[in-house]
């Protein structure tokens, strides 16, 4: 069987960020693994400014996940159980800071802080919905009322 690498060039990062623009939740996945049940997933991510992805943790031990910006500005927020911001990076490529590695138990989420922005996402697999306990309590789902004028408020915290 022949193999191919995958280069991840301006083309690809085009082609993901071109999906998360006309997708409706504004973001969009291109996936590295070969199928879900992988034991490393390995994608990038795409998102736009107006994509809210609300507040989680991962709370398996196998979970932990680390972010590296390939394009654009982004913040990562990070809370204690009761939704107090407790930390926050900045990542942008060639920045201060360039990724970020999340220990599964900790809430966190991620704001684009421009139109474009990429990352490279690698966790262990299979990839499994939240839980309950996963969701934070404390901030709107996606959707619900107020998501917006929360995610508008996590992007305010990097200006």
């Amino acid at each position: 069987m022949s193999k191919t690498a995958t280069i991840i060039d301006t083309a690809l990062l085009d082609s993901v960020t071109a999906q998360a623009e006309a997708s409706p939740r504004r973001r969009k996945n291109h996936n590295f693994h070969p199928v879900n049940e992988f034991p490393c997933h390995r994608l990038l991510n795409a998102i736009e400014p107006d994509s809210y992805v609300p507040p989680h943790c991962h709370a398996a031990a196998a979970k932990d996940e680390t972010i590296l910006a390939l394009r654009g500005r982004m913040g990562l927020v990070f809370f204690d159980a009761a939704g107090t911001v407790t930390a926050k990076a900045l990542i942008e490529p060639g920045g201060a800071a360039v990724a970020v590695d999340i220990p599964h138990g900790l809430f966190h989420t991620i704001v684009a802080l421009q139109p474009g922005c990429v990352f490279f996402e690698a966790k262990a697999g299979p990839y499994e919905a939240l839980t309950p306990a996963e969701r934070a309590p404390w901030a709107p789902g996606e959707g619900e009322a107020g998501a917006m004028e929360y995610l508008e408020g996590l992007q305010r915290l990097f200006q």
